[in-house]
């Protein structure tokens, strides 16, 4: 629970990417946008002014290397929790020693905790009042998106600093440093391994600087002292490319937000590339066929009415056989959406109806509309002036079908591109607006 930066003897024991944690801000790469100069936390940790925050980003970003070391700068004592499998009782525990360390001491606790959206409603209350009155200074780290998994009273209370995906360029700087260590790294073994390939490493692991040391200690382990780490040593270590995929997270959502914005943009490249990355990572294939069908109806709609029965046949299938056939079924109907005609008039049609369902004043039914099948309907005027539309030329005859107060509504504007326009044609035939 204490410090991650307190021992002074290191433990060659250690992964790899704890012993190269970094104690100063020298060392912390990749996040010149959260901690380089003139920024606002770089400021604060220079002051020694050290405010409450959450540490948004991807995991091996560094968030709680980053804790550390303001711990370590500004002397204070570090208490470090996860959210997981910290309990209400614990937090009182280490607040009342805060309150202690205060009095006694004069030190400050930086309490970290990881994971902070696992915590419920009730566990983020009781941070509440000593974040406000300053008992600890918390600083929390999620990769969820805080505005959906943090409280809006604690996250008033915190500063938010966001962590990006470490560059390519960045984890070259890491690794070289864990290269070229002797006392905490692997410089001792006075390994050869090209700068590019470090800055593969970077790709292979998509932004994470604990998956890179981790890879490098293991490649390091199979070339003797003085060797060199070739891309084939590499190859054997990580097999092919690793791609970081959260399927509870912010990752997940992006990716499938962009998959289907490709389709409705009609990108069949894009729409493939996003795909095969949901693909790759292990997605649920039928919740990848829900939003084919979705979109097919959202953005392709009339324009192209098959869409939607590829795509719902295309799911039916996929959950029928399962990955890896189910990856050609649905890429058929990806790229058929993709390429189809688009129209969303349905989809705003509905909409607007309902807005006026839920906030005007919509009046009954006609009361020639209203169901006259049951005895008594006759006397109460129900269905009298009906009007059969089969019983008129084109199965079309004019009559009153909306509500009095929305008579001049008007819900579908219809879109003039592909098999839409056709409809729209010979609706207007048949209703008299066109010859």
């Amino acid at each position: 629970m204490d410090s991650l930066f307190d021992t002074i003897e290191v433990n060659k024991y250690e992964p790899l990417p704890v012993r190269m944690r970094p104690t100063s801000l020298d060392h912390f790469f990749g996040q010149e946008k959260a901690v380089g100069k003139g920024t606002f936390l770089r400021a604060m940790v220079e002051q020694n002014t050290i405010p409450s925050m959450l540490f948004y980003g991807p995991c091996g970003t560094g968030k709680t290397t980053l804790a550390g070391i303001i711990a370590k700068i500004s002397h204070s004592h570090f208490v470090n929790l996860n959210a997981t499998n910290a309990g209400i009782g614990e937090l009182r525990k280490i607040i009342e020693e805060a309150r202690k360390r205060i009095r006694s001491l004069q030190q400050r606790t930086i309490l970290f905790l990881d994971e902070i959206h696992r915590f419920n409603k009730s566990q983020q209350d009781v941070l509440l009042p000593c974040v406000e009155d300053g008992t600890i200074i918390l600083i929390g780290a999620t990769t969820e998106n805080p505005f959906f998994e943090v409280n809006r009273p604690l996250l008033s209370r915190l500063r938010l600093i966001t962590l990006e995906l470490l560059t390519p360029k960045a984890i070259a700087q890491i690794l070289h440093r864990a290269l070229t260590d002797t006392e905490v790294g692997i410089g001792e073994r006075h390994l050869h391994v090209e700068d590019n390939l470090l800055e593969e490493i970077g790709i292979f692991v998509n932004g994470d600087g604990r998956m890179a040391l981790n890879i490098l200690e293991q490649a390091s382990a199979m070339v003797p002292e003085g060797g060199t780490i070739t891309l084939e040593v590499l190859e054997k270590v990580v097999g092919r490319r690793v791609y970081s995929y959260d399927k509870k997270g912010d990752n997940h959502y992006d990716t499938i937000s962009a998959f289907i914005k490709s389709m409705r943009g009609s990108d069949v490249q894009a729409t493939l590339h996003y795909l095969a990355r949901m693909i790759e990572a292990g997605e649920d294939p039928n919740f990848i066929a829900r939003r084919i069908v979705i979109c097919s109806a959202e953005d392709v709609g009339l324009a192209d009415p098959q869409a939607l029965v590829i795509a719902n046949a295309a799911a039916q299938a996929a959950h029928l056989v399962g990955f890896p056939e189910a990856r050609i079924i649905l890429s058929e109907a990806a790229v058929y959406v993709a390429l189809a005609p688009k129209s969303n008039s349905a989809y705003m049609g509905i909409d607007a109806a309902i807005a006026d369902v839920r906030h005007k004043e919509c009046g009954q039914v006609p009361d020639h509309l209203k169901d006259s099948h049951y005895s008594g309907a006759i006397k109460l005027g129900h269905g009298q002036t009906y009007k059969y539309a089969h019983s008129y030329p084109n199965a079309y005859v004019k009559q009153q079908y909306l509500p009095d107060p929305l008579v001049k509504a008007k819900y579908y504007e219809g879109h003039r591109r592909g098999r839409e326009e056709s409809l729209l044609d010979d609706w207007e035939r048949r209703i008299g607006l066109k010859k």
